[in-house]
């Protein structure tokens, strides 16, 4: 799993809480790239999105009057909020974040994210364990203190300039 092109990703379960008294369970996917060593790609149904219109979901087939069904439209893209992995890591302990992102733990095992955007603020429940797997797994990847050697800043300007 070392080497510049590997990537972890793992399939999480996640509580969305939506009042004090409801909430929706989703899946979320985590992915850590080597060649993005700082980073954690946190993915979300596009379901799920504050935005009206990213959160529209594709319609079913529908019979036209001849019988015919028409293609359901493609899925709506995926959510991705992205954050620094030391983040991610200092949250597991401690309230941690500043501006959009804050990870703090919380009792039971769990560990809170919140996301906030101008659109709205999304409080969501993790599991600890599952959240520290997947951090194990990056650092496997890329140990940590060692991110600077997996730098490409050549590939890092070249996105930033489009």
């Amino acid at each position: 799993m070392t080497g510049m092109s590997a990537v972890v990703e793992q399939l999480v379960h996640a509580r969305l809480l939506i009042t004090t008294h409801r909430s929706a369970r989703l899946r979320v996917t985590l992915r850590y790239r080597a060649d993005d060593p700082l980073a954690v790609h946190m993915l979300f149904p596009a379901e799920y999105a504050l935005d009206a219109d990213r959160a529209d979901r594709p319609e079913e087939a529908e019979p036209t009057p001849g019988g015919l069904a028409l293609a359901r439209p493609p899925a709506p893209p995926e959510i991705e909020w992205v954050f620094a992995r030391q983040l991610l890591a200092a949250g597991l302990e401690l309230p941690s974040g500043l501006g959009d992102v804050h990870i703090r733990p919380a009792l039971g095992q769990r560990t809170m994210v919140e996301l906030r955007s101008p659109e709205g603020t999304a409080l969501l429940q993790f599991d600890s364990n599952e959240l520290r797997r997947f951090l194990w797994r990056s650092h496997i990847a890329v140990p940590e203190g060692s991110e600077p050697a997996h730098l490409d800043a050549d590939r890092a300007l070249a996105e930033l300039l489009g």
